[in-house]
């Protein structure tokens, strides 16, 4: 067994997004990641949850602010982009992955 620092800042990206998978079965991926800003894709439906810091968040042209504690599910291939994520306290993010990618 392993323990997983979900709010450990070390590697923090300059720009973009740091992702690291903490558990996979089946059609289900849960991911950490760690974000500054720019365009993202998936080609899974995903949940997201941003456990610390503020973002806001281009979907579909429409603009979203999210701060600690909020949450939004994402279609697969929706177009988003991270438009800008707050510094202090930086941006920690969980993300629930289903079905098979590529699907």
């Amino acid at each position: 067994m392993q323990v997983q620092r979900v709010f450990a800042l070390d590697r923090m990206p300059v720009a973009g997004e740091r992702i690291e998978q903490l558990l996979a079965r089946g059609e289900v991926r849960i991911e950490r990641i760690l974000s500054a800003s720019g365009p993202c894709d998936q080609a899974q439906d995903e949940w997201v949850l941003l456990l610390q810091g503020r973002a806001v968040l281009e979907v579909k042209g429409q603009r979203i602010t999210l701060d600690a504690g909020d949450a939004l599910f994402l279609p697969a291939h929706t177009p988003h982009s991270v438009l800008n994520t707050s510094a202090e306290p930086a941006c920690i993010w969980l993300a629930l992955h289903i079905g098979n990618i590529g699907t």
